[in-house]
């Protein structure tokens, strides 16, 4: 059966490095980051590009899953509320596979960390670690599975959600 294994978290939490892992340990599988959607300039957030950008992850969502070929999507966002977990799960109805959600937990000392590297290594800008912060709460509650990468590399955070898949826990 195939999976479709959803990471999230805030931003600066590591999803990219940790998919970038995950894809590299998985066989037969595909990575895509929700970011990629959003890279336009004007970067304009209104109805309208949210609308866009969710239709365009969920075509590219489900081209993946209905391709013979691979058997793992690897799709990570920054999805701090679950209902867009949920929005993009709802559109891919119809379609046979397995749904795996898990969050990248983080403490605020290693974020802020991270996020101060990024920015002096022009990967960020100083705006993101005060919208990052607030976010951090929100994934608290979630219905996911929880790895904290606070002091774990990206490869041991994909192994570790490498191991849940081999488990079949789903969240």
């Amino acid at each position: 059966m195939k999976r479709l294994i959803m990471v999230n978290g805030t931003m600066g939490a590591g999803k990219t490095a940790v998919c970038t892992e995950l894809y590299h340990i998985l066989n037969r599988s595909v990575f895509l980051d929700g970011d990629w959607c959003w890279m336009m300039d004007p970067f304009v957030v209104t109805d309208e590009t949210k609308r866009m950008v969710q239709d365009n992850i969920t075509c590219l969502l489900r081209n993946f899953l209905t391709c013979s070929e691979y058997e793992n999507v690897i799709f990570c966002w920054v999805m701090q509320y679950e209902s867009i977990m949920d929005n993009l799960l709802s559109h891919l109805s119809g379609l046979e596979f397995e749904p795996y959600k898990f969050t990248l937990t983080i403490s605020e000392q290693a974020l802020k960390q991270r996020i101060q590297k990024d920015v002096q290594n022009h990967v960020r800008t100083s705006d993101v670690l005060e919208r990052s912060l607030q976010r951090l709460p929100l994934y608290e509650n979630m219905d996911t599975v929880k790895i904290d990468v606070s002091e774990i590399t990206a490869r041991q955070a994909a192994e570790k959600i490498h191991d849940v898949l081999c488990k079949g826990y789903q969240g």
